[in-house]
C-alpha cells in the first residue's frame, strides 16, 4: 500500500476531559508530513478546515515554512460556505492571497490535469458527516481518482466522524447509481473518518495514489464530536448543529420526495412537512411504533425558501431521546413508509433533472430497492433486514483501514 500516516501520540488536556488534535491542529503546531516539505501545495477546504483556536487551514497551509501553496479548491457551498445546496460556481481569484480558487462543483467534480500540473501535493480538510451522501466525501474520492492520474500526491488532515466510529447504517450503493450523492459502494453511515476512508478506497479501487494521512491525536471510535473539544463549524448552510448531523441520515431521503426536508426552517432535516400532512396524526403513528431512542413531535411551520417556500406546512420533528439507541436510517424509512401510506394521493417522488433518467431517490438510496419497497406491508422491514447483512460485512471489510481504536 502506498498510504503514510503520521500518527501522534493521545494526550489528556484540561478538566474537559481528552482533548483531540485533528490532523490540521498538528500541522499549525509545527508537525508535518513528507509529502509536505518542499513542496508546491494545493488545498482543498471550506470553513470547516479550522483549527481548536480558529486558525483556518488556509492560513496555516499559507504559512508554512517549508511549502509554497500555490492553488485552493472548493467543493459543494463553496470556499467560504456562502453558497446554497446544489449551487453551482465557477473559479475565481483570491482576493488576499492571489491564487486561484478552482471549483469542484460547477463544470467539473474533480481537479483537471492541467490544474494539478502546477502542484506536488494536494491537502484536504474538510469536516465530513461519515454519511454517504454528503457530498465532501465524494469530492474527497473524485480527488484520489485526479491525483493518481496526474502523479500528484494526496495529504489528508484527518478530521473526527461527528457521531463516533462504531456506527454503522444502511445498505451498499450498487453499480450503475454513482453519483455526486454515493460515489462508491459503500453504506449509508460509513463509521469511518476521511484518512480511513481514502485508504479505503485507495486500495479496493486500485487506483495507487501517493496518499498521506496526518492523523488526529486522541481521537478515540467511541467519541462523538462534542467529546472532542473541538469547536464545531456548520459544515454547510443547511446542517447547524449536531443534531442535526445526528437524524440527517434517515431524514434525507425525503430529498427525493415533494415533501419538504426542512430547508428554509430553523431546522433543517430535523423536522419534515407539507401542506397535506397532518403532523398530529403522523406523530401518533409513529409513536405508536416505539422505535428506540426517539420522539416525533407534531410541529407547523412556514418555509422560507426551497420546496413549499410561503406555504404552511403541517409536519413533525424528531427529539433524539437517546443517541446510543437511536437509528437513524431506520428512523427515516418507517417516516417516509408513513407517509407514504397515509397520504397516496398527495405523496410523490422528485422527477429527473431534464435529460436525466435517475430519480433522486435512487441516488440517495443506491438503488432502486428502497423506492420499490417502501410503502409496501413488509417492506420496511425487508429492506432493513437487508441493509443490515451488507452493514455487517461493511464492518469486516473496513478492518483493515482504521487508524483508530
Amino acid at each position: 500500500m502506498n498510504e503514510q500516516s503520521m500518527n501522534g501520540s493521545s494526550r489528556q488536556l484540561t478538566a474537559g476531559g481528552i482533548r483531540v488534535r485533528t490532523g490540521l491542529d498538528r500541522l499549525a503546531d509545527g508537525e508535518t508530513h513528507p509529502l509536505l516539505q518542499g513542496r508546491r501545495i494545493g488545498l482543498v477546504t471550506n470553513p470547516t478546515g479550522i483549527t481548536s483556536d480558529f486558525r483556518t487551514s488556509v492560513e496555516v497551509c499559507a504559512a508554512l515554512p517549508d511549502s509554497r501553496l500555490t492553488a485552493l479548491f472548493a467543493g459543494e457551498h463553496g470556499l467560504y460556505g456562502q453558497r446554497q445546496a446544489g449551487e453551482r460556481f465557477e473559479d475565481e481569484i483570491h482576493p488576499e492571497l492571489g491564487i486561484p480558487v478552482f471549483s469542484l462543483y460547477g463544470e467539473r467534480k474533480k481537479p483537471t490535469l492541467e490544474q494539478l500540473a502546477t502542484i506536488d501535493t494536494l491537502v484536504f480538510d474538510m469536516q465530513d458527516l461519515g454519511v454517504r451522501f454528503y457530498t465532501y466525501l465524494s469530492t474527497l474520492l473524485y480527488v484520489i481518482e485526479a491525483c493518481a492520474a496526474s502523479g500528484t500526491a494526496l495529504v489528508i488532515l484527518d478530521r473526527p466522524n461527528p457521531l463516533g466510529g462504531w456506527g454503522v447504517e444502511g445498505g451498499r450503493l450498487r453499480e450503475g447509481y454513482e453519483s455526486m450523492v454515493g460515489a462508491w459502494t459503500m453504506p449509508i453511515r460509513t463509521g469511518m473518518t476521511l484518512g480511513e476512508l481514502a485508504m479505503m478506497v485507495n486500495a479496493e479501487q486500485g487506483h495507487g495514489c501517493e496518499l498521506g494521512i496526518l492523523t488526529m491525536d486522541g481521537w478515540q471510535r467511541s467519541m462523538e464530536f462534542r467529546d472532542t473539544g473541538q469547536p464545531w463549524m456548520l459544515p454547510s448552510p443547511n446542517m447547524p448543529t449536531l443534531d442535526t448531523v445526528r437524524v440527517y441520515a434517515g431524514t434525507c431521503f425525503f430529498e427525493g420526495t415533494h415533501v419538504s426536508e426542512g430547508r428554509g426552517t430553523t431546522r433543517p432535516f430535523e423536522w419534515i412537512g407539507a401542506p397535506w400532512i397532518d403532523g398530529a396524526k403522523l406523530a401518533q403513528d409513529m409513536n405508536e411504533r416505539k422505535l428506540p431512542g426517539v420522539h416525533i413531535h407534531p410541529v407547523y411551520q412556514t418555509p422560507t425558501f426551497s420546496k413549499h417556500a410561503g406555504e404552511l406546512c403541517g409536519g413533525v420533528r424528531l427529539f433524539v431521546t437517546d443517541k446510543r439507541q437511536f437509528r437513524s436510517v431506520e428512523t427515516g424509512l418507517w417516516l417516509l413508509h408513513t407517509v407514504m401510506r397515509r397520504y397516496p394521493d398527495s405523496f410523490g417522488w422528485v422527477e429527473p433533472p431534464p435529460g436525466g433518467r435517475r430519480l433522486f431517490i435512487d441516488l440517495l438510496a443506491g438503488g432502486q430497492q428502497l423506492r420499490e419497497q417502501i410503502g409496501q406491508p413488509e417492506g420496511v422491514e425487508d429492506l432493513l433486514a437487508a441493509w443490515h447483512a451488507e452493514s455487517e460485512d461493511w464492518l469486516r471489510r473496513r478492518e483493515r483501514y482504521l487508524l483508530y481504536v
